[in-house]
């Protein structure tokens, strides 16, 4: 099994959704979250002063997929995730040790 965590601009969400959802992923959880990488933030002016905005809006994506159907799941996240500037995210992959439905007690893959 894997944990896969994807960090993507908002208004990216509904065309990330609908692309697992193409592919057959069923279930994911997704919390607003802010941050910044290489962008480092931007300027903005408000009332006539100069701010710096160092954490961005931000959306992140968890998914726990079975392992053989998880490198198809990072590329399609990333082809609809991506717009080609800077800040478009990242998609991490790690190894889930097990997961446990709590309802039935069921374990592992069919878990998830």
């Amino acid at each position: 099994m894997k944990l896969i965590i994807a960090i993507i601009k908002p208004f990216k969400l509904e065309e990330v959704k609908e692309a697992l959802a193409g592919i057959g992923i069923e279930g994911m959880t997704v919390t607003e979250v802010k941050g910044f990488g290489r962008q480092k933030g931007h300027t903005e002016i408000y009332r006539g002063s100069e701010y710096t905005v160092d954490f961005l809006p931000k959306v992140k994506i968890e998914i726990v997929v079975t392992s053989e159907v998880a490198a198809q799941t990072v590329e399609t996240i990333v082809k609809a995730a991506k717009t080609g500037k800077i800040g478009d995210g990242k998609v991490f992959v790690l190894t889930l040790e097990d997961a446990v439905r709590i309802r039935t007690d069921e374990r592992g893959d069919t878990a998830i």
